[in-house]
Parts: structure tokens; C-alpha cells; sequence
């Protein structure tokens, strides 16, 4: 589970190889955060 300070979601991740970019940057928003802000983790 990612949790972020103040705000909690659980994302289900896929297991493959490889994420195609459209998946990986739904992910992300369902993550409340940016491409930068992932980028930086």
C-alpha cells in the first residue's frame, strides 16, 4: 500500500515487465502526485 501524508489510496499494481506510459501516469494521478514529484521518489 502507498500512503501519503493526509491522504490514503491503495493502488493495484500490475505485474509486468513493463507498465505502458498511459498506465504508469494513471497510477501516478491516482497517486496524488506529479510525474516530478514520482520522479524524485
Amino acid at each position: 500500500m502507498l500512503v501519503k501524508s493526509g491522504y490514503e489510496y491503495t493502488l493495484s499494481i500490475p505485474q509486468h515487465d513493463e507498465l505502458g506510459p498511459g498506465l504508469l501516469r494513471k497510477l501516478i494521478r491516482q497517486a496524488a502526485l506529479t510525474v516530478e514529484e514520482f520522479n524524485a521518489l
